[in-house]
């Protein structure tokens, strides 16, 4: 299928616009340059019923959050979701995802707290994860207080997010930790050691490039690491079975399609129920995309009842 002609003229709109690459830049205006377009292309006045700021104790430090409650929300505990933005781990923030964040909360009717996490170069692998597993497992363990039910938990995110939320569900089932009913996965890097076609057929002048993503993982983790590990690339983990019900997004011009396609089969080979949502005519991460495609508010909505359907039922 053809690339939308939207997402088309779009991105030959930004190509015609001279910028430096994020490793051409310095950091500050690589994180102020995406947190500019979020802003511009984002969701706009999605109305919600409350907000609220608050900080977690972390691994080295409080870590930044903030609550949404939809605006119909009652006084019960209400079924939540736990966030985690995307950006490479390199940039983005509980800001650059606020609209995003408003807007699950809108149509899914449901709780989201979305959380921040140390990023890279500042902070290398296991930072991001660290901050992760304690953010989530706090708010797991105070779910009361927040006015939440931890037995209609689901934990999601975009890109580096949905990395993070793979991380997440295996690590809780490993340890024993917080109890995910469901896990969101939204055009998720799953393999940061294998090769897939997806990387070379669309690695360049669609969105996200490869080259940024070979930037971004050099900032991230050591020299010395090893990236084939299954804390790392959570595609290459031996058991599957029991991990929670999935909702993945894929866009068929991303060059992560194909490594987030392989975890969804990974996943029903193993008997975890997995709701596949292929967009062939789209870029990674076109959900960013609010003012420039309608696509992009109807892929969030679908996402969002997938969620609060989900969540009904645990």
């Amino acid at each position: 299928m053809p690339l939308d002609p939207l997402v088309k003229a779009f991105l030959d709109q930004a190509a015609a616009i001279p910028r430096p690459k994020a490793w051409e830049m310095p950091l500050s205006a690589s994180r102020k340059g995406f947190a500019g377009m979020m802003g511009l292309v984002g969701p706009q006045d999605v109305p919600v019923g409350r907000i609220e700021n608050f900080k977690i104790p972390g691994p080295k430090g409080d870590i930044r959050a903030r609550a949404y409650a939809p605006i119909a929300v009652g006084g019960d505990a209400q079924p939540v979701l736990v966030y985690f933005h995307g950006g490479g781990f390199v940039v983005g923030d509980l800001d650059t995802h606020d609209g995003l964040c408003r807007l699950f909360a809108h149509e899914g009717g449901f709780r989201v707290i979305a959380v921040e996490y140390r990023l890279a170069p500042e902070h290398k692998w296991p930072a991001p994860l660290d901050d992760a597993a304690a953010a989530l497992q706090w708010i797991f363990d105070n779910a009361t207080a927040l006015g939440v039910d931890a037995g209609r938990m689901a934990v999601g995110g975009d890109s580096a997010g949905a990395l993070l939320t793979a991380c997440l569900t295996q690590l809780m089932k490993k340890k024993g930790g917080a109890a995910i009913a469901f896990q969101m996965l939204l055009f998720p890097s799953t393999d940061l050691a294998g090769h897939f076609a997806s990387m070379d057929k669309f690695g360049v002048g669609y969105f996200l490039d490869r080259q940024t993503i070979e930037w971004n993982n050099n900032q991230l983790f050591p020299q010395d690491i090893d990236r084939s590990s299954p804390e790392i690339s959570p595609l290459r983990a031996k058991n599957f079975a029991g991990l929670p019900p999935a909702y993945i997004m894929l866009a068929g011009y991303d060059p992560l399609h194909d490594e987030g396609l392989a975890y969804a089969q990974k996943l029903k080979e193993a008997g975890v129920r997995v709701t596949v949502a292929d967009h062939p005519e789209m870029v990674h991460c076109f959900i960013y995309l609010q003012t420039v495609l309608p696509q992009a508010h109807e892929a969030i909505a679908a996402a969002a009842k997938a969620v609060r359907d989900a969540l009904a039922m645990a």
